[in-house]
C-alpha cells in the first residue's frame, strides 16, 4: 500500500510524504507505483524548474519513500506557484486512488 500524507497549515500545503509500495503488479510492471512516481517526481521537478524553489527533499535509497517540504523563506508569490503545482499533483494522485484504492491511500493532516 502506498500512503500519501499531505501536511497543511492555514489551508496551505507545507509538505507531503509518500511511503510504501503498491505491489499491484510484478516489479517493473507495477502501474500504480509507476503512476505515483511519475506524478510526484514530475511535480517536484516542475517546482524546482518553474518556481525556482529549493525544496527540502528526503528520499530512501531503494525507493518507497519521498518527503518534500516547501521552505518558508521564499516570497509568497513563489510559494503560491508551488502550491498550485502540488495541488495539481494531489488531483492526479486522487485520480489514481479512485481507480486503485486497494493500493493507495491519501490523507490530509
Amino acid at each position: 500500500m502506498i500512503d500519501v500524507i499531505i501536511y497543511e497549515e492555514d489551508n496551505q500545503l507545507v509538505a507531503f510524504e509518500i511511503s510504501g509500495h503498491a505491489n499491484s503488479g510484478p516489479y517493473g510492471y507495477d502501474l500504480v507505483c509507476a503512476g505515483v512516481s511519475a506524478v510526484s517526481f514530475g511535480a517536484v521537478n516542475a517546482v524546482f524548474e518553474l518556481c525556482e524553489i529549493d525544496l527540502e527533499v528526503d528520499q530512501a535509497g531503494e525507493g518507497g519513500y519521498l518527503y518534500v517540504s516547501i521552505p518558508t523563506k521564499y516570497p509568497l508569490a513563489q510559494r503560491q506557484k508551488a502550491q498550485l503545482i502540488f495541488e495539481a499533483m494531489i488531483v492526479s494522485l486522487q485520480t489514481i486512488e479512485r481507480e486503485y484504492s486497494k493500493f493507495i491511500k491519501i490523507q490530509r493532516k
